[in-house]
């Protein structure tokens, strides 16, 4: 077992700020087609702007932003969804010397005041009427904040109307003088565990992991001689979407904004636009997986589809094998089976789409190896990547031809990954931190000699692949004294259709224990398929027993890929999906963990209570949200908590 891994650097260092890449691109090849906005009339519904358009507008927004006093240094906060403007304001404050802070559009009225009063912006972009009033509600702890633009009331346009008489000049000369080791984003942790932390960003170190994977695996984006187009989605207000949005643009490759992150309006942005190249994160592709197999129960092909998935795992874990130099790959049998259903599946589930995406990206989560291993099989290779907020995206990858599915790849050039002896993760290379803004102490305590201490646990194999096992303060420890990992069990249950959230608890309690919410959507469609005989009264038990036991069966799944003391051994059913309105998500929708147990410590009590101690028996428990455990622990409440509100 290897506790270090390093990749030799063979990317010539980044040179310049973030927005002369743009600049470089407007010059050498004007027509190329660099954006994407959403136009009436057009035959697919988009408009390209070409990248010497894109220019043009970065440079009259920056002469806006110098008349209204924006200096260099200074920093403006944007809070706003994933929309074109996003795009050309960053780069227009990356021109003038600016310094970027994301802040999403849904974050809370403390979380906002905090991040802005934090890192002292002088001026605010927001989206809407909305986020105005969040802003205005906390303008008095502000005394830096001298402007607040609303993009919807066509704050944009003003700012380039405004700086009409601002020499182009001036803008070239506050360009060129943005040195790399500069700031140029101050992106906000997610704050899942404590206040979040304000990560200072030089424009090398967002450059840097771009470059290095446009340089690898850049080919990828498309097939030969073609663009390669990619649909942004994820929020810029993550340092995953900023990622994206560099690949795009310092890589000449096409992109569209979707600021909707909705099943319905995801579906026909990728229908319509038809990308290339797809970047998620697992939540979405598991959400891609439950939307295939809702279909195709509803066309009466569920068997069917459920056969084809089946044969696509299998398919992709020979290919595996073969490629790693450990089988033989996929027999012929296999190969026929495979054959047919990319006549009759395959191509059909690529299609929704949009047709022309091969290849994908995942990161924010490690992605599962089962859900991997699907889109693999049906012709969408997912290259699972990890990094961090304070790495400024992706530190690992998977290295073409030699993929393996369940890790996030191997170092990335020129970066050095360690295992320290408690199983953390430590990092060095060009993309980390500067540090945290105006916490010298959490700087100190994360950046080690050089090293990032990142917080989560992990292993390395023989040949440098990276698998991470969770956080090093999400861990629970029962009262038993067993420590758990909950990333494993929450992502294995999140693979069955009707669940949506899992959150593994535990801590001082003597089994680990689960809280599920249902997937509204799934559960619907799994309710009309029942079908159930008798009168209401009956039909709805009859409802609950049924539900009762697939939710039984989804814990038994998810424990199947644990020790027997790490399982889960109970489990409730909450009404509610866990929100970021509640405070239980953060913007990014990451868990929580801390604030989902104060607002569920009834529901975690009443999961707990011992009922009575029975002999073993040879099935589980199907009269309560017990999983397969320890004779003593039966729950005999109803584990499914005002069950009629989940519909």
């Amino acid at each position: 077992m290897r506790d270090s891994a390093l990749a030799p650097w063979a990317v010539p260092p980044p040179t310049g700020g973030l927005a002369d890449r743009l600049f470089e691109t407007a010059e050498g090849n004007p027509a190329l087609p660099l954006l994407a906005r959403r136009a009436q009339g057009a035959a697919d519904g988009w408009r390209e702007v070409t990248a010497v358009e894109v220019r043009d507008e970065v440079v009259d927004l920056a002469k806006g932003l110098i008349a209204a006093g924006i200096a260099p240094g200074e920093r403006v906060a944007v809070m706003a969804r994933t929309r074109y403007e996003w795009t050309v304001l960053a780069y227009a404050l990356w021109t003038v010397g600016a310094e970027v802070v994301p802040v999403h559009p849904a974050a809370a009225r403390d979380q906002v005041g905090w991040m802005l009063r934090d890192a002292g912006c002088v001026a605010v972009v927001v989206e809407d009427e909305r986020c105005v009033m969040t802003v205005g509600s906390v303008c008095a702890s502000l005394p830096a904040l001298r402007h607040v633009w609303q993009l919807d009331a066509g704050a944009l346009a003003e700012l380039t109307a405004r700086g009409a008489d601002v020499a182009a000049a001036t803008v070239d000369s506050l360009r060129r003088i943005v040195l790399p080791e500069a700031t140029a984003v101050v992106a906000y942790t997610s704050g899942t565990s404590r206040r979040a932390l304000g990560c200072a960003l030089s424009h090398r170190a967002l450059a840097a992991p771009c470059d290095v994977l446009l340089a690898g695996w850049g080919s990828t984006a498309a097939p030969a001689g073609e663009q390669g187009s990619v649909l942004a989605f994820l929020p810029f207000s993550h340092v995953y979407g900023l990622m994206v949005q560099g690949l795009c643009v310092r890589g000449g490759l096409l992109m569209a904004h979707e600021p909707e992150t909705t099943e319905a309006a995801l579906t026909a942005a990728l229908r319509s636009f038809r990308p290339t190249y797809l970047y998620a994160v697992p939540s979405v592709l598991e959400k891609i997986y439950k939307s295939f197999l809702r279909d195709a129960q509803r066309a009466g092909r569920g068997t069917l589809f459920e056969r084809a998935a089946g044969t696509a795992r299998d398919y992709a874990e020979a290919l595996e094998r073969r490629r790693l130099g450990t089988g033989p790959g996929p027999g012929l049998d296999l190969r026929l089976q495979h054959a047919r259903f990319e006549r009759t599946v395959y191509r059909r589930l690529r299609g929704a789409l949009g047709g022309r995406v091969r290849r994908a990206a995942c990161g924010g989560s490690p992605l599962g190896r089962e859900l991997s291993l699907f889109f693999a099989g049906i012709g969408i290779e997912v290259h699972d990547g990890y990094g961090l907020t304070e790495t400024a995206g992706a530190v690992t990858m998977q290295p073409l031809g030699r993929e393996k599915s369940g890790t996030v790849g191997t170092a990335l050039p020129g970066t050095e990954i360690r295992v320290a002896g408690d199983g953390e993760i430590l990092v060095r290379g060009p993309s980390v931190f500067q540090g945290y803004v105006g916490d010298p102490a959490a700087t100190a305590a994360a950046l080690r000699e050089g090293w990032l201490a990142t917080g989560d646990l992990g292993r390395l194999d023989d040949e440098g692949y990276l698998t991470i096992t969770g956080r090093t303060k999400d861990l629970v420890v029962t009262s038993g004294g067993t420590r758990v990992a909950p990333a494993v069990l929450e992502q294995r249950l999140r693979l069955h259709p009707l669940v949506h959230q899992a959150v593994v608890v535990g801590d001082g309690r003597p089994c680990v224990g689960a809280l599920i919410t249902l997937d509204p959507e799934f559960l619907t469609h799994w309710r009309a398929g029942l079908a159930l005989p008798g009168d209401a009264p009956a039909r709805e038990a009859r409802e609950e027993n049924a539900l009762r036991e697939e939710i039984a069966r989804a814990v038994a799944a998810a424990n199947s890929a644990v020790s027997r003391a790490e399982s889960i051994r109970v489990f409730r059913v909450l009404p509610e999906p866990f929100d970021v309105a509640r405070g239980l998500l953060t913007p990014s929708l990451k868990l929580r963990r801390a604030e989902i147990a104060r607002a569920c410590a009834l529901e975690i009590d009443a999961m707990y209570e011992t009922r009575s101690a029975r002999p073993a028996r040879a099935l589980p428990d199907r009269s309560a949200g017990r999983a397969d455990g320890p004779a003593d622990w039966e729950e005999s409440d109803n584990v499914f908590v005002s069950r009629r509100r989940t519909s």
